[in-house]
């Protein structure tokens, strides 16, 4: 076995550092020997190891003392104490403050070298970057990589996205990003204005379906003062405040099909009109928008313009889901903690291992998002520097529970309301609209939207077509 990765081996014994220098190197391990703290820090901070492993007993500056140096310095970086019998309270001790495994000597080879594979198989996924750092510091970007400020990663998918989007930056080129909600569009495409040669102008997000209908067209394009009831002055809408900038349109795929048509004619023309104007007005605006719909199965289902897809979609760009890049998790949670234990001032700087490879393996059904809120609970709860692993779990079981962005609980609570409707009225819409307080038209509007066909819920199964105009009072 060949693994490459580097192991720091601090002992004042030269027998035995020789010894396990051998053993380890043997089974493919890089070594870098030390024989006492002072020349182990000196050599962390040259070289950045996978795993130290430490003699407790060492001369001037103790291992106990060696490892709570390392854990303030480099929190996720795994530690192994080697201990005598005398000195076991204190390496207890240390594993109720993160250290990875302590071993009493004389211990079994094979039991040493089963901790080292799983200490460096989780060092892998640890946020290293840069000289000897794990901590979350190291995984800001570099002053010529701060457009992608917020896009904390190391994993190759996520290289390559962000390989592509700095590419495309520097064009004027529309683009989609596609990806689940949680992922870190918006993100993104912040990122992607910062790289481009608007990045002194405006960054204008709305989420298309966060808004509705009714204002939309009115947050999108502006209006004139009177043009509706509620219009008491001229407002400027989003396309002239990003002007010259750009506008990024969240969940396009939840954009109305009325709207739809205005926005094409916009791209087009490259001129808005404000609803209740009788002149448009010129705009030079970059347009970027995401969606975590299949846009391709919308257009099929008529939801979504074909025309409108290719003006938006010259360039594609796909975030890949949180559990496509685990290598990530360790990054991005350090990162996270850090930051909110300053803004809250808890003293909290790190994850005990388990608690970290925890993490590491979890679902993630809401993504970074819903990692930032897990952090966020443990954070709140953590009353030790580094994090434990029970409240990890507990924080992963009541986030479980809360992965669903709002629009997406929004639309399966509307999609459960309106089958519990239709089976309470045995598929007949007139009854179920009146109960839902709707009129007809909306609610077959309803029910193609979440593709519900009343004929399904009806007791006699007969198949009739989904429309307003089949409609009568006795089969509705």
């Amino acid at each position: 076995m060949s693994t490459h990765a580097s192991i720091l081996l601090i002992d004042d014994d030269p027998d035995l550092l020789r010894l396990l220098a051998m053993r380890l190197a043997g089974a493919g391990y890089r070594v870098i020997k030390a024989d006492s703290a002072e020349a182990a820090l000196t050599l962390l901070a040259a070289e950045a190891p996978a795993l130290v492993i430490t003699d407790v007993r060492l001369p001037g500056r103790d291992g106990m003392a060696l490892f709570a140096e390392i854990r303030s310095r480099h929190n996720a970086l795994p530690v192994i104490l080697l201990t005598a019998h005398g000195s076991i309270p204190d390496a207890v001790q240390a594993m109720a403050h993160g250290a990875f495994a302590y071993l009493t000597k004389p211990f079994d080879p094979k039991t040493l070298m089963d901790k080292v594979a799983q200490a460096v198989n989780l060092s892998a996924a640890a946020p290293v970057d840069g000289v000897a750092s794990v901590s979350a510091a190291s995984s800001e970007p570099s002053a010529n990589e701060a457009w992608r400020e917020g896009l904390i990663c190391r994993s190759q998918r996520m290289a390559e996205v962000l390989a592509e989007a700095k590419l495309v930056a520097v064009s004027d080129a529309s683009i989609l990003i596609r990806g689940e909600s949680g992922s870190g569009k918006e993100l993104l495409a912040r990122a992607i204005h910062r790289a481009s040669p608007r990045a002194g102008k405006p960054f204008i997000a709305v989420n298309c379906g966060a808004i509705p209908e009714q204002l939309l067209e009115s947050e999108l394009f502006g209006h004139m003062k009177g043009s509706f009831t509620g219009a008491t002055g001229n407002r400027q809408g989003l396309f002239q405040a990003a002007n010259g900038g750009t506008l990024f349109l969240d969940e396009i795929g939840d954009m109305p099909l009325p709207l739809q048509v205005k926005l094409l004619r916009v791209l087009q023309e490259r001129k808005v009109r404000q609803v209740g104007a009788d002149q448009a007005t010129d705009i030079d605006v970059r347009i970027m928008s995401a969606t975590h719909r299949d846009l391709d199965v919308a257009m099929r289902e008529g939801q979504f313009r074909e025309d409108l897809y290719y003006r938006l979609n010259v360039v594609s760009l796909g975030l890949p889901r949180l559990a496509e890049r685990r290598e990530d998790i360790p990054l991005l949670a350090t990162h996270f903690l850090l930051a909110i234990a300053e803004k809250y001032q808890k003293p909290v700087n790190g994850f005990a291992p388990d608690a970290l490879a925890a993490l590491v393996a979890a679902p993630w059904p809401g993504n970074v998002r819903q990692l930032h809120n897990v952090v966020e609970q443990v954070c709140a709860l953590a009353t030790a520097p580094l994090v434990p692993l029970t409240l990890v779990q507990r924080a992963l079981n009541v986030s479980s529970l809360e992965a669903l962005s709002y629009m997406e609980a929004k639309q399966r609570f509307e999609r459960n309301y309106l089958t519990q409707l239709l089976k309470l009225t045995d598929g007949n819409v007139s009854d179920a609209a009146r109960l839902a307080d709707r009129n007809r038209t909306e609610f077959y509007r309803l029910l193609r939207k979440y593709q519900l066909t009343p004929a399904l819920f009806r007791n006699d199964s007969a198949s009739l077509p989904l429309s307003p105009e089949s409609d009568n009072n006795k089969t509705a």
